[in-house]
């Protein structure tokens, strides 16, 4: 089969798209012949070499995907050949013609979600849940600012947010992102490189500020945060790409707590509620990933050096 693999760590040109052997199914497993990969910032720093999680070499990337099931473990009972999923991890990586799962990582994907949607799930939406969710403790009446709105996780949050009855401040940084955002739900929509946003964003919430800020670039970001941040907020740092000059006093001014969060990190338990709200969220219809950029497996080096170096706009996927 085709598979994208890294022998080495490094630049997005490490990826070479390879003939491999189909991995054999365990008792336990799934094999999903996959029909699209999402790819995420995080795969990106994995390649490079420079995340906590550095797999042993060779591998194939990806955390995300979509398609159908080829071959089940004799101890797998809740899927069978055929079935319509989406991925959650892969013992594998996704960026490859098949995929080999835990059934743990394995989930129904709703008929009405296209497989290049179902790409673009698990990673944003399960992130932008946590951040909301169990990190902000967010609730209906609050008002969230959401950094990088047209991204795949920024985009996932607006529906979560939305939908749970959150007012949306939304930020990007082309016409394109900030219609996205727009239409996605976002109440208020601003250019982050505009010089004078954040006097935008105070004079949008009538100079109250954002109970919640969902930081996706916290070098570049996090202390201007507090300028629209309210009295007891907090901030989640979903994203950052350096180091940063910052002054604890900022916290205290606003009795303010600033969350981190690791997808990776998640309880079992949490990511079980997390995958029943994915599946609930897509068969209803108020979540739908949006797919930015459609691109062949063989072009996962492009894939990399887009969803870095580009503005963001919903998700890029690779389809076979």
């Amino acid at each position: 089969m085709k598979a994208i693999v890294v022998t080495e760590f490094g630049p997005p040109e490490v990826m070479k798209l390879s003939d491999v052997d189909v991995p054999a199914v365990g008792e336990s497993q799934i094999l999903v012949a996959v029909k699209a990969a999402g790819v995420n910032p995080v795969d990106t720093y994995i390649r490079s070499g420079l995340h906590a999680i550095r797999p042993a070499l060779p591998f194939t990337p990806g955390k995300d995907g979509a398609g159908i099931v080829e071959t089940v473990g004799a101890s797998v009972s809740n899927f069978k050949s055929g079935d319509r999923v989406y991925l959650a991890g892969a013992v594998t990586g996704t960026y490859a013609a098949f995929a080999l799962c835990e059934a743990s990582q394995v989930h129904a994907l709703p008929d009405n979600v296209s497989f290049a949607e179902g790409a673009g799930v698990f990673v944003p939406y399960a992130t932008a849940w946590r951040g909301l969710f169990e990190k902000a403790r967010a609730g209906a009446g609050e008002t969230v600012l959401i950094h990088g709105a047209s991204g795949g996780v920024g985009v996932a949050a607006i529906q979560w947010a939305k939908h749970a009855g959150l007012t949306v401040v939304g930020t990007a940084s082309s016409d394109d992102g900030k219609r996205l955002a727009k239409e996605q739900g976002a109440d208020f929509v601003f250019d982050h490189n505009s010089e004078g946003y954040l006097d935008e964003i105070l004079a949008a919430t009538g100079g109250k500020g954002v109970d919640i800020v969902l930081e996706m670039l916290a070098n570049v970001n996090l202390v201007k945060d507090f300028e629209v941040l309210k009295m007891f907020g907090r901030i989640v740092v979903i994203g950052n790409r350096g180091s940063l000059d910052f002054n604890p006093r900022l916290t205290m001014g606003k009795d303010a707590s600033i969350l981190g969060l690791s997808l990776f990190n998640a309880r079992p338990e949490t990511m079980t509620e997390i995958h029943g709200a994915i599946f609930d969220g897509l068969k209803q219809g108020f979540l739908k990933p949006v797919v930015g950029k459609r691109l062949k497996l063989g072009n996962a080096a492009q894939s990399h050096h887009e969803v870095i170096e580009n503005k963001a706009f919903g998700k890029i996927v690779l389809v076979n």
